[in-house]
């Protein structure tokens, strides 16, 4: 009972929290935005895109085959339940619990975009909202990548393949990406059910094409700057990053190569925002160095945790 007591506690003080909402609210338009992209230019051409949503609309085709329909959306809340099983035991309990909400709110999603507008009211040849297969399928990509990539930045994800994906992607450590590159080829695969051999094709592009606007859109919200600065001034800029930027930084001694003079190297991790803004201090302070700053996607550590910490 303590154990519970405990959790129910932890689970309050989560809720009272800003960063609680905010997130709440970032899964929530995600997802919204997702269902649109499904409902609107994945299931009306039954484009089989590899996700768990093209495979719910085979195994639906499926079942309306043999006389026993069943929607889309129900499909998908059934093969996510499972995959949420995964979620939680083998990637961890906050993208797991995390996961459970976005997916179990894609399906109602859907059902709330079709009744604020009809897809019916919007195909232009009966099977097309865009009148062509390939602008649907660009459509549904741009604005599915862009939802998987800002799910994935605060730890959730769309659920369904995403999962599937992330297990890959934490444990042999492929780009999230190219893990869900790999799963969606096998799902495009079993399009063969209901499609014919062309839109499977359509489909095996659209997987590769999500996969590369994935790890596109992830670096671009990810990236931070990794800023070299040599400088007589290193003192004054050490304080003004830890104390003002409230970042950390490593000190290199470094010798030049030309002058044989020995001078220090600071150096720094720094959001697009703290690097403007260290560049203007030096600016204002008259304060000169040879600087380099370079783009970094990937960043592991406390640094996304904890704002001050050293980085060497």
């Amino acid at each position: 009972m303590s154990k519970i007591k405990d959790a129910a506690n932890t689970a309050w003080n989560a809720v009272q929290t800003w960063t609680f909402w905010k997130e709440l609210f970032i899964m929530t338009a995600g997802m919204a935005v997702a269902a649109l992209a499904v409902n609107y230019f994945l299931v009306p051409g039954k484009l089989i895109v590899g996700s768990i949503s093209g495979l719910s609309i085979v195994l639906s085709g499926i079942f309306e085959m043999i006389g026993m329909p069943v929607k889309v959306s129900t499909v998908i809340i059934i093969i996510n339940a499972v995959l949420l099983i995964l979620a939680y035991l083998l990637i961890d309990k906050e993208f797991g619990i995390k996961t459970v909400y976005t997916a179990m709110i894609l399906g109602p999603l859907m059902e709330m975009w079709e009744k604020i507008l009809p897809t019916s009211k919007l195909l232009t040849d009966g099977t097309s909202v865009m009148g062509d297969v390939w602008l649907d399928l660009c459509c549904f990509v741009l604005l599915l990548s862009a939802s998987q990539a800002i799910l994935f930045h605060i730890n959730a994800s769309t659920g369904g393949l995403d999962i599937l994906a992330k297990i890959v992607n934490k444990y042999l450590h492929f780009d999230i990406g190219a893990s869900i590159s790999v799963a969606g080829a096998i799902i495009c695969c079993s399009a063969f059910a209901i499609n014919p051999f062309r839109m499977v094709v359509v489909g095996l592009i659209g997987t590769w094409i999500n996969g590369i606007v994935v790890d596109y859109f992830t670096a671009s919200i990810n990236k931070r700057k990794r800023v070299c600065i040599i400088s007589s001034s290193h003192e004054i800029l050490r304080k003004y990053i830890i104390e003002e930027l409230d970042r950390g930084c490593s000190l290199y001694k470094v010798t030049g190569g030309y002058s044989g003079k020995e001078n220090v190297e600071i150096q720094a991790l720094l959001t697009q925002d703290e690097f403007s803004s260290l560049m203007d201090y030096m600016k204002k302070n008259d304060i000169h160095g040879f600087i380099t700053a370079g783009n970094v996607s990937e960043i592991y550590g406390l640094w996304n945790k904890h704002k001050r910490g050293p980085i060497g």
